[in-house]
């Protein structure tokens, strides 16, 4: 896991899976950057990860409650096929948008 930051949008690169074993991991990492309340938005790179389960699920839900109390935006890019199932079947799909890239999400937050 990292991660990088432009400007307002904190950029978190998910790695391996998102399961019940590494799930409060990942939200304490997250939670970690999101203490910084400039961050206004949150993009999640799924590019490399394998993985994911309920737990990942909840991890997902949980940010975007964070981010919208600012009135972010949550973005997910890079989702392979196994994931689009998952993230369609748990409706997260009418909350978070979507996008091919990271740079492309980054543009679609701009508003460009």
């Amino acid at each position: 896991m990292s991660n990088k930051r432009k400007r307002d949008i904190l950029i978190i690169n998910l790695e391996g899976e998102l399961d019940h074993h590494h799930a409060q991991e990942v939200r304490d990492y997250i939670d970690g950057k999101l203490d910084d309340a400039s961050i206004r938005h949150l993009i999640l790179d799924l590019s490399k990860l394998r993985f994911m389960d309920s737990s990942g699920i909840g991890v997902f839900i949980g940010r975007y409650k964070i981010i919208s109390k600012r009135d972010g935006h949550v973005c997910i890019t890079s989702v392979n096929q196994q994931l689009d199932k998952i993230l369609e079947l748990s409706g997260l799909y009418r909350i978070l948008k979507v996008y091919d890239t990271v740079d492309k999400a980054i543009d679609g937050i701009r508003g460009a």
